[in-house]
């Protein structure tokens, strides 16, 4: 019983307490709620104020870009009368300059009939005049006409003959007088020695008991010594001084180097001399690269081929009929340049073309071909221009000439080569020769006259056009180059040129 008794007081605690805290929380709970409710209330006005003051924000807006809107569109109303004010005011100019055209026109179609009725009274007036001309001179208007240009062109055919005439003869002086002039100036300008090599070099010694060492036991140093470079050694009575002789001057340098050498050191037997020739081939052979190098720069001319630099150098040690060929090269050159300055023409292309025009002459090979057209040729191959390749190959006439370089080279070569004293042969002999190659040709009959020239390079014969025919020209100038072929004795080639020519000269005073 006692166990039931606390159970229903706990039952009954529970219930009260249960009571009790409901009654609490509806009552705190209805007091949140008015209160979230009066929270809401003021939230919701407060927003109402705000969206009203933004609606009136907007609408001040609108209202403001409407004005302005309305305001453009007054002023574009405006632009628009003031331009149809203006275009009535064209329209009306256009319309009274009509007006003022067509009465133009009128005026101008009342000129026009009136000028046509005047050209058919002129014309009228012609035809009677033209009617009474051809009753009065027996001649048609076309007769007439025929013979007034027949006439016309006889005169002016003689006037310009007249005129022609006296400009070619007046060209004629005034250019051989330039070209004497820029030839003469180019040769005081250009100053070069010349040199006359022989076949023969002198090595001087300081005593005879060397030529013995030289010699050497039953002449085997002598014998080894020519054997390698290839030059024929002489020791004879000549006191202090060994002659080498060879046509090659490249190997005449060797031997003499290699000689100093082995004199100098004292040891001279076949062994050494081998060493030391080769030693002295490659010491000449760098000295040929820089010696080709050395001249370029000297005479200002850059992007040259290494074997052309090869070939330039090698120059140094020919000779053209004793004339050193690298000395006659630079002044060729300088010649080029000089003459071509001038001439107004480029310096540095003539310039490069005067020293390589001789390159054909010491190539390492020797094919079967004059030395112009194998330098053409070398110069083509090694990348050089074609107006340089056409000076090189055409100074000796053996190639068209293309270009002003080509007669520049030619005629340099020949102011550097032909001049006595600059190649070896007296000045006698020279003249001899110039005479015998005049007379040669004046011993057939109907020769009037002869002129060697370019130093005996060339033989021009005249003819008389009465005495021989083109055919006989064309046997003269055959039987002329055989016979100086045959019976002569010249540098290079001889060209003949045979002019036969019919001339019509009168003078009107």
């Amino acid at each position: 019983m006692n166990l039931i008794y606390i159970i229903l007081i706990a039952v009954g605690g529970m219930l009260v307490g249960a009571g009790i805290a409901y009654l609490v929380f509806r009552y705190v709970g209805n007091g949140i709620i008015q209160k979230a409710r009066e929270e809401a209330e003021l939230l919701k006005k407060n927003k109402i104020i705000e969206a009203k003051e933004k609606f009136i924000a907007l609408k001040l807006e609108h209202e403001k870009q409407v004005q302005q809107a309305q305001q453009k569109l007054q002023q574009q109303e405006q632009r628009l009368q003031e331009r149809e004010r203006q275009l009535n005011q064209k329209q009306s100019e256009v319309a009274r300059g009509q007006n003022e055209l067509q009465k133009q026109q009128q005026l101008i179609d009342q000129q026009k009939s009136a000028i046509e009725f005047k050209e058919r009274e002129v014309e009228k007036l012609h035809r009677q005049a033209q009617q009474q001309l051809e009753t009065i001179s027996g001649l048609s208007v076309e007769q007439a006409k025929a013979q007034l240009v027949e006439s016309l062109r006889d005169e002016a055919k003689t006037n310009a003959m007249a005129y022609v005439n006296e400009i070619m003869e007046d060209a004629r002086m005034t250019a051989n007088k330039e070209a004497k002039k820029i030839i003469v100036q180019t040769i005081q300008r250009i100053a070069t020695e010349a040199a006359i090599e022989n076949s023969v070099s002198v090595f001087h010694i300081d005593n005879d008991e060397v030529k013995g060492r030289i010699i050497g036991r039953e002449g085997r140093n002598i014998r080894a010594l020519e054997a390698a470079t290839g030059v024929e050694i002489v020791v004879d009575d000549t006191p202090e001084a060994i002659v080498l002789s060879a046509f090659d001057p490249v190997r005449r340098e060797i031997a003499r180097l290699s000689l100093h050498q082995l004199v100098t050191d004292g040891r001279i037997h076949p062994a050494r001399i081998e060493e030391v020739v080769q030693k002295v081939q490659k010491q000449v052979e760098e000295e040929i690269i820089e010696t080709g190098k050395r001249t370029t720069i000297d005479l200002g001319i850059h992007g040259l081929h290494p074997e052309l630099i090869k070939m330039v150098g090698r120059m140094k040690y020919r000779s053209s009929y004793g004339q050193n060929l690298l000395q006659h090269a630079r002044e060729t050159a300088n010649l080029c340049a000089a003459m071509a300055a001038e001439l107004g023409l480029n310096p540095k292309k003539a310039r490069r073309a005067g020293l390589l025009h001789d390159i054909g002459k010491v190539a390492e090979d020797n094919p079967e071909m004059p030395h112009a057209l194998y330098g053409a040729q070398l110069c083509k191959q090694y990348g050089e221009k074609d107006d340089i390749c056409n000076a090189v190959g055409a100074h000796h006439d053996e190639m068209e000439m293309e270009t002003m370089l080509a007669p520049i080279v030619q005629a340099c070569d020949a102011i550097s080569g032909a001049r006595p004293g600059a190649r070896r042969e007296i000045v006698e002999a020279y003249i001899k020769r110039l005479n015998d190659l005049e007379n040669l040709a004046l011993s057939y009959p109907g020769v009037i006259k002869t002129y060697a020239i370019q130093a005996g390079r060339e033989l021009r014969v005249i003819v008389g056009a009465d005495k021989m025919s083109d055919k006989d020209t064309e046997l003269l100038s055959f039987d002329l180059a055989k016979r100086i072929q045959d019976e002569m004795t010249y540098p290079g080639q001889v060209k003949i040129t045979v002019i036969r020519e019919t001339r019509a000269v009168n003078y009107a005073k």
